[in-house]
């Protein structure tokens, strides 16, 4: 089939055109974690922070630090290597290109181009994507794991958290934040949590490696004293996190508050729209359509179906749907792992303090120079969350089931990891990143846990299936 024929609304400028795609017509119409004091335990251990002042957020810091974190432009000591630069930079410089394949089928004949928002009615499209911050791929997690190998902590202070976690400084100068946990399964969670976001092809989580507190090891032989005074436990595995500078709290977008919570190709739309400042001329040759299209068909309070966008947006709507664009991976990645730390903590102390959707979203940071979300905090993952879910699932449901934009390379891995056992490839990876010495002291991922990941992803595809079916007329 040969490209639909398109109608241009005019006047428009012609670097603010917006199509709107009728797939089923061959005409087309154009157009880091802060913990506060007033907990609430729960049973193994999880807390879910009650919420009662709005006055006690504060900035979230990968550090923990209460203060305000101010931005600096980051410098780095000179022994620094050029891949360890790299890995903290995480700007944009590489200006990588999304390509989207297998998108041309029997019920469209549209090819996305570098100008589109969205396009299979669910998709964000390369105007979106290629915007996306670099964040931390599997090539930075390998440079972690040989640098942490080689290196040599030199001091220990707090930080980075609940009380026994530290900030660690490393001989030339890198920083990272240790996790350390009497409980076993919140380790497990913490890095099978960031094994599963490899998976899914995440880039919005630091770079972590497993170790164990051996002070015979080169790693740990200079911090004797800090470690005893931080009362460790030698023989403990515990988790090194890259420490990532320039971190700022980061809010719940308006369109996942109470008053709206769903986010679809409708308000994608809307947004788009309105953001973009239409000439109102065109403004007005729309909405005369609209109530043309309205008096044909007067039962349906609908615009004309289509299936995608195009439009050159403003920069602050790009923004706006790269920040959106994550919060689709975010909301997918916490409810495979169950995570009860993060939205699910705001969702549950809403029925308490109904301004909590308006503060720093728990456990979430955005990076300043890029506008990466930084998915903070996730040893409640994958083993306690589980536990609870009978209790918290619900708050699980809530961001999913009104979710139906996603990123296209995020479906597909997916739906790879559905079809294979997503339980062997998490083993496979936790032997190939661990030595016997850290498998003898840490557990693998139960396989019922495993069981109920695997299910988890069928759910979020059945989620999707869901959204294609529900916008594939509107």
């Amino acid at each position: 089939m040969g490209s639909p024929q398109t109608q241009v609304l005019s006047p428009v400028s012609s670097r603010k055109v917006l199509r709107l795609n009728n797939s089923r017509d061959i005409h087309s119409r154009s157009l880091n974690s802060l913990k506060y004091s007033n907990g609430v335990r729960t049973s193994n251990e999880v807390e879910i922070t009650k919420e009662k002042d709005i006055n006690k957020f504060a900035s979230v810091s990968f550090t923990g630090e209460n203060e305000t974190q101010k931005y600096v432009k980051d410098v780095y000591p000179k022994s620094l290597t050029e891949d360890m630069k790299e890995i903290l930079k995480d700007n944009k410089n590489s200006h990588h290109k999304h390509s989207i394949a297998n998108v041309i089928s029997n019920k469209t004949d549209y090819v996305p181009n570098d100008n589109t928002v969205l396009y299979n009615n669910i998709y964000w499209g390369s105007e979106v994507e290629n915007s996306m911050p670099q964040g931390y791929g599997e090539n930075t997690a390998e440079i972690w794991e040989r640098y942490v190998e080689q290196s040599e902590v030199i001091k220990m202070e707090n930080g980075c958290g609940r009380m026994q976690n530290r900030l660690v400084t490393f001989k030339d100068g890198i920083q990272a934040c240790v996790r350390y946990r009497q409980n076993t399964d919140q380790i497990q969670g913490e890095i099978f949590s960031f094994y599963v976001g490899r998976l899914l092809n995440l880039t919005n989580l630091a770079p972590s490696v497993v170790k164990v507190v051996d002070l015979k090891d080169k790693l740990w032989q200079s911090v004797a004293g800090d470690i005893s005074n931080a009362q460790w436990n030698t023989n403990r595995a515990v988790v090194l996190t890259q420490y990532i500078p320039s971190l700022e709290s980061a809010t719940i977008p308006e369109i996942f508050k109470p008053s709206n919570r769903h986010l679809n190709k409708i308000d994608v739309l809307k947004m788009s729209i309105k953001d973009n400042d239409i000439e109102d001329t065109s403004k007005q040759i729309m909405i005369n359509k609209l109530k043309a299209k309205k008096d044909k068909y007067p039962n349906k309070d609908i615009e004309e179906p289509f299936d995608h966008i195009d439009l050159k947006l403003t920069k602050s709507t790009i923004q706006l749907f790269v920040e959106l664009a994550q919060w689709s991976d975010l909301i997918i990645f916490d409810y495979l792992t169950a995570n009860l730390d993060r939205i699910v903590n705001n969702l549950f102390n809403y029925q308490w303090n109904v301004n909590i959707m308006d503060g720093p979203a728990h456990n979430l940071a955005r990076k300043m120079d890029s506008g990466l979300l930084l998915f903070l905090d996730n040893e409640s993952g994958l083993l306690h969350g589980y536990r609870l879910l009978k209790k918290y699932n619900v708050y699980h449901s809530l961001m999913l089931d009104n979710l139906c934009v996603f990123r296209k390379r995020t479906v597909d891995s997916l739906k790879s990891l559905y079809e294979q056992s997503v339980g062997v490839k998490l083993s496979e990876m936790f032997h190939q990143k661990n030595n016997a010495v850290i498998r003898d002291i840490l557990p693998p991922l139960p396989e019922k846990n495993a069981k109920i990941l695997h299910e988890r992803i069928g759910k979020v595809l059945t989620q999707i299936e869901k959204c294609e079916q529900a916008f594939a007329n509107r």
